[in-house]
């Protein structure tokens, strides 16, 4: 793979904050965010449900609605913050720059409408022109690119099976050549033959595109097969980033190691451990490091310091009082 730092930056996040104002106090799901993403990658977030995962690329589409609001922090794309765009600059930028295939494809298809109408619909809305026959012949050569037929065009999304529809999704969110793709859980309704079916086509699309691929999902088994590099999250917050290669060998920070170590394995038996404790409330945080009540190599200094995102070594970065404590080196 080529080193991040060889490669054009495309999207640069820095300290992204998202809240949700409640009856209890603020929530605060994406907390202090700092994350590059590279032209013609593949990068995987990865985290338990809850983590601000979804709402970090909703904040990015500028979907994000009340009571939640993006409280700071800037997104800068070609020299252009998504953050600060107008409602009509926001518009012309998704599905143009920037699309999204969703986590559930029944939810996003108009169960009323062909599917080629739909396909047609959103692209004329993005500025697409042209006569009927030859947008349903673009419709046509874009269902073929995710291996549906043509024919496909002209059936209601009941008529599709899971993957099919997805299918469909992806051919919409691609219909524009877009230099982004955002996926949230792709595969999570699909068995897993159908899974693997479309990662391997969202891959090539990806290739064929040269597009970056942020992949949303808490499935390690999937994010080792399709990223490059992987972020973590817990709480709101990055808390390890690198490659796929590195965190899989030899994950760093306590809670990548625990997730690691959750994945069954056919090469040995063992009893199957989750990760103790219960899972963080964002209303209710913890002071210090927001991991320390569940994490197993906590010192007493993780009850009252928050760490900060650091760069152990080229391209990897932790967020663990551990790195910055050198008597407490963490070893592989």
């Amino acid at each position: 793979m080529t080193a991040p730092r060889d490669r054009e930056k495309l999207l640069d996040i820095r300290n992204l904050e998202v809240h949700f104002e409640t009856r209890r106090g603020i929530a605060r799901a994406v907390n202090d965010v700092d994350l590059t993403l590279y032209r013609g990658e593949r990068f995987g977030l990865v985290g338990e449900s809850g983590s601000g995962k979804t709402t970090l690329i909703l904040a990015l589409l500028r979907m994000i609605k009340p009571p939640g609001q993006i409280a700071g922090g800037s997104a800068l794309m070609d020299d252009t913050d998504l953050l600060q765009l107008n409602p009509e600059e926001v518009r012309q930028m998704r599905l143009q720059r920037i699309a999204m295939v969703p986590q559930g494809a029944m939810n996003s298809l108009n169960p009323v409408v062909r599917i080629g109408k739909q396909m047609i619909l959103t692209m004329r809305e993005h500025g697409v022109e042209g006569d009927k026959k030859s947008l349903q012949q673009r419709v046509g050569k874009l269902l073929e690119i995710v291996d549906l037929k043509p024919e496909v065009a002209r059936l209601y999304p009941h008529e599709l099976s899971g993957g099919m529809k997805q299918r469909a999704c992806i051919a919409m969110a691609v219909s524009l050549n877009p230099q982004l793709i955002l996926a949230d859980e792709p595969t999570s309704a699909l068995d897993v033959v159908v899974q693997r079916q479309i990662m391997q086509m969202l891959r090539d699309l990806q290739q064929q595109l040269d597009a970056t691929v942020l992949l949303v999902g808490h499935d390690m088994g999937l994010m080792a097969q399709f990223a490059e590099r992987v972020g973590i999250m817990y709480g709101g917050k990055l808390v390890e980033v690198g490659s796929v290669e590195e965190i899989f060998r030899n994950p760093i920070h306590p809670y990548t190691r625990l997730l690691i170590s959750s994945i069954p394995s056919f090469d040995t038996k063992g009893e199957f451990k989750g990760i103790p404790g219960v899972g963080l409330s964002l209303l209710n945080s913890p002071s210090g490091c927001l991991f320390h009540p569940r994490c197993p190599q906590a010192m007493e200094a993780c009850s009252h310091r928050e760490p900060q995102l650091l760069e152990i070594e080229s391209g990897r970065q932790a967020s663990c009082l551990l790195f910055e404590e050198e008597d407490h080196a963490p070893t592989a």
